[in-house]
Formats: C-alpha cells, sequence, structure tokens
C-alpha cells in the first residue's frame, strides 16, 4: 500500500513492444510449420532446432505438440472431404448413365445435401461435447450478473478525492454520514442520502490509510502515512433529500464513467467545504507508517496498528501511550476491535493475525492464528464468537474464538482480498478484491452475490474496502478504491437470502 501519492501507469510504446515481438514469433512458427517450404523427410523439430528461440524447451515442444495436433485434424478433414467429393463424382456418373435427373437443379445436389448434412450433424454434436462446461460457466455467469443486478442497486456515488481511497466508514451516531481516507492526504465526511462532502479533514502531512468514530460522540480517528494517529471532532448539518434520480436516465447516459480522465470529478469539490485542519489528540510513538486504528469499546481508549511490527493501545483524553504490543515478525496491515468485549485483533504481512485480550486489567493474553500462506490484508470480529480473515492468498477464513487450531469455513477467491467487513445483523461478509469486484457471502462459505460491475458502474481499479450499514430498516453496503470514488449500494437481504 503506497504511503503518499497515487499509482502510475507504464507507458504505451513499452506496452505494445512484446506485443509486436511475439506477433513476429507466431508468424516466425507459421512459417517453419508451412508443409510447403518443409523439405521431404525433416521433421517440425527438426527445422525448428537450429532457430534462435527464447522460449524454454518444454514449453516448445508442448506448442509444437499442439500445433502437430492441429495439422493431423485438418489433414482428417481434408482426406474426408476428398472421399466425400469421390462418392458424389461417382453418384454423378450412375445418375448420367442411367438417365435420371432431378427436376429443377443439379443432380449432385441431393446427395451432396445428404452427406453435408450428416458431417455437419455430426461436427455439431463434437462441438458441443468439447465445449459443454465452458458454455455451462459462460451461461451461469450471466445468470449470477442478472440476479446481482436485482439484489444489489447502485445508491450512490461519492466522488471528490485526488488519489485512491483506502479505507471508509460510517458513524455510529446520529446524523449518520460516511466518512472515506485517501492517498491525497484528506479525509472526507459525506451525505449518504445525496453523495454530496459535508466536510474536510486537512490535519495529516501524509496518505490517511483508515478511519473510524467514536461509538457515542462526533469524534473521528484517523491513522496516517505521516506515523501519527489523529483524534478531531467534527460538526455537520445533512442537507434536504433530494427525489430519487431517474434511473432509465442514468443508464441512457453518452459519457462512460471508465471514459473520464484521471483528473475529472463530478459534483462540489472538497474545497468548498467546511475543513478542520488541526486535531484534537495526536498520537506520535509510532517509527513508521501508522497503517490502521480503531475505538475499544466505550471509546475511552484506541489502537493504532504501524508498519514497525508494533500496535499501540493510547488513552484517549491524556494521549497517553498505555501498552506496546509487539510480536509480529513482518509490517502490520490492519487491527479490529470487538464491538462489546475489550479484544483487539492485529493482521500483519508475516502470514498471521493475533488476538489480544484486554478484559482482565492484570493479564493481557495474546492468542496467535496461523492458516493463511500470505499477508493477512484484515481480521475482523463479528457480533459472536467469530473472527473472519482475508487474505492475499485469495482466501477468507471465518474462526471460532474457542477453537484456534483451525477455521470452521474457508472461502476461496480468484484475486487477493482487502479489508473485508461483515455485516452486523445478517453476519454477511463482504469481500474487495485486486481484480474490482466485490462478492458477498455467508458465514458458511456460501456465495450470496457479486455486486454489479460495467463501463457505468462499480469500480475500475481494485476495490480496498468495504462497511456496512444497517440504520433505519435498510441495508446499505459501502466500496472504495483506488479509482478514487466511494459507491453506495442498497443490498435486498430478504431476497439475497431466499436465493441462498
Amino acid at each position: 500500500m503506497p504511503v503518499e501519492g497515487g499509482s502510475s501507469s507504464g507507458s504505451g510504446s513499452a506496452a505494445r513492444h512484446p506485443k509486436q515481438k511475439r506477433k513476429a514469433h507466431s508468424l516466425s512458427i507459421r512459417r517453419t510449420n508451412s508443409t510447403e517450404d518443409r523439405p521431404p523427410g525433416v521433421l517440425r523439430g527438426d527445422m525448428l532446432e537450429g532457430q534462435d528461440s527464447k522460449l524454454p524447451h518444454a514449453l516448445r515442444n508442448n506448442l509444437l505438440d499442439l500445433f502437430g495436433q492441429i495439422e493431423r485434424e485438418f489433414e482428417n478433414l481434408y482426406i474426408e472431404n476428398l472421399e466425400l467429393r469421390r462418392e458424389i463424382d461417382s453418384l454423378n456418373e450412375r445418375l448420367t448413365g442411367d438417365g435420371q435427373t432431378i427436376e429443377g437443379g443439379d443432380p449432385t445436389k441431393g446427395a451432396l445435401k445428404a452427406k453435408a448434412s450428416h458431417s455437419t450433424s455430426q461436427l455439431s454434436q463434437k462441438l458441443k461435447t468439447t465445449y459443454k462446461a465452458s458454455t455451462s460457466k459462460i451461461v451461469s455467469s450471466f445468470k449470477a450478473t442478472t440476479g446481482s443486478r436485482a439484489l444489489c442497486q447502485l445508491l450512490k456515488e461519492y466522488v471528490g478525492h485526488r488519489d485512491g481511497i483506502w479505507d471508509l466508514s460510517v458513524t455510529r451516531t446520529q446524523p449518520v454520514v460516511l466518512g472515506t481516507a485517501s492517498a491525497d492526504h484528506s479525509a472526507l465526511l459525506w451525505s449518504i442520502e445525496t453523495g454530496k462532502c459535508l466536510l474536510k479533514y486537512s490535519g495529516h502531512a501524509g496518505s490517511v490509510n483508515s478511519i473510524k468514530f467514536h461509538p457515542t460522540e462526533q469524534m473521528a480517528l484517523t491513522a496516517s502515512g505521516d506515523q501519527t494517529a489523529h483524534i478531531w471532532r467534527y460538526m455537520v448539518q445533512l442537507p434536504a433529500p433530494q427525489p430519487p434520480p431517474d434511473v432509465t436516465t442514468l443508464c441512457d447516459e453518452d459519457q462512460d464513467s471508465s471514459d473520464r480522465e484521471e483528473g475529472e470529478v463530478d459534483g462540489e469539490g472538497p474545497c468548498e467545504v467546511p475543513t478542520v485542519r488541526v486535531a484534537t489528540a495526536t498520537l506520535k510513538s509510532h517509527q513508521s507508517v501508522v497503517i490502521a486504528a480503531d475505538w475499544l469499546v466505550g471509546g475511552r481508549q484506541v489502537v493504532t496498528a504501524s508498519w514497525d511490527r508494533a500496535a499501540n493501545l493510547y488513552e484517549v483524553e491524556t494521549s497517553e501511550l498505555v501498552h506496546t504490543l509487539t510480536g509480529h515478525d513482518q509490517e502490520l496491515t490492519h487491527c479490529c476491535t470487538h464491538p462489546t468485549q475489550r479484544l483487539v485483533v492485529t493482521s500483519s504481512r508475516d502470514t498471521t493475525f493475533r488476538l489480544w485480550d484486554f478484559r482482565d486489567p492484570s493479564i493481557h493474553s495474546v492468542n496467535v492464528f496461523q492458516g493463511h500462506t500470505d499477508t493477512v490484508t484484515s481480521a475482523v470480529f463479528t457480533t459472536g464468537d467469530n473472527v473472519v480473515s482475508g487474505s492475499d492468498d485469495r482466501t477468507v477464513k471465518v474462526w471460532d474464538l474457542k477453537n484456534m487450531r483451525s477455521p470452521i469455513t474457508t472461502i476461496r477467491t480468484d484475486s487477493a482480498v482487502n479489508r473485508i467487513s461483515v455485516s452486523a445483523n445478517q453476519r454477511i461478509i463482504a469481500l474487495p478484491h485486486d481484480n474490482r469486484q466485490v462478492r458477498l457471502f455467508d458465514m458458511s462459505g456460501v456465495r450470496l452475490a457479486r455486486l454489479p460491475r460495467s463501463n457505468r458502474m462499480g469500480h475500475r481499479r481494485m476495490v480496498c474496502c468495504t462497511a456496512w450499514n444497517e440504520e433505519n430498516q435498510t441495508c446499505n453496503l459501502f466500496t472504495c478504491g483506488f479509482d478514487r470514488q466511494a459507491i453506495g449500494w442498497n443490498i435486498n437481504i430478504p431476497a439475497l437470502l431466499q436465493e441462498k
């Protein structure tokens, strides 16, 4: 995760150069395999033996074998064609000798049509058998996409940051607003319904890597690449609700969201909103990037996680460092607190996550969870006795706090998993991926839905984080990514569970 600024893309010429080399190499192979230029008695492998090739020997032999199979298939078709032609000629000669003709057309058409029909039927059956599995997968994909659109509807897009958004969170007190933390050194607060930016915090000197809200007061906690965590107060007033947008108009827009320039944003920019520049408290004990921070139950203490391989526990009122939690072998990637108990979980690049227990003031126990094979990008508590962990090894695991030896559920995916979240009421896991997808699973590992994504909808770069809001009889899921935007979704929970 970069600490400051955005990521840069490679040049177009550098991307085109290898394609030209591959094209030239494929033409060379095609010319070499031509039957017209091949001397009699010389094998294909012998002809290519003296040629310069950067391909590994095993891969080259495999390619030659595949080309040989293709050639044999064409040869078989050619032989069948010749036999069919001979049969047609023989039939024509017999019909001509008997003086028979077919009224209104060529006498050969009947036989030709019969043979062609038989050959076509065989070929069609062969193709159906060969590609049945892949066709089923394609059809299933289309069905899943259609169902996802009915279960997950776009609520609002929140655009205004000048760089990628690492984290987002929803306030736990009224008024309910959305907070986003960005690599552009700022945190923004948004109206969920209107998508309008309400407030900007600009007190950090580095990338803002996480944002969390106090459980009972209008205070926010942000962690930054400037090696500090800030606690700051906010006061916002929600704008008047707007009428729902015309979905037809949105779908018929001429401009694709994917065609926007990188610097182009919609709506009011953050410079037009009130700005908080000074923190109420600054937590300074880390020696490297502070990647995440969270409030302990009650809001009197906070925990921070850093790339210096340690997590720190602070008193909010005095900003005093209470404990330094050490033991991880590599940089920390995330920290999370239990909603009702004094428990903390920290995740790390060392492929583990650790559970820290502060319920007994005299004993601070720690338990190590081992089960991933790559960086643990996040580990979060559920409302019960479970922890859900996500990793760059493309898996998500559900653990029971009473039995830490092995996970009770393992979800395997096709892309690295970033900061996950679990809905409090329905215990649905939202998985943000590097490949721009967001998938929903239940605690038993059953896939429920995938958020829609197209040129006009969804993220255009990797999705970094997800957060749930289940207030006022509605269920909203919020996602953010390195395409500089956050997106809100309405999740139809009853329909989602019915599909299950």
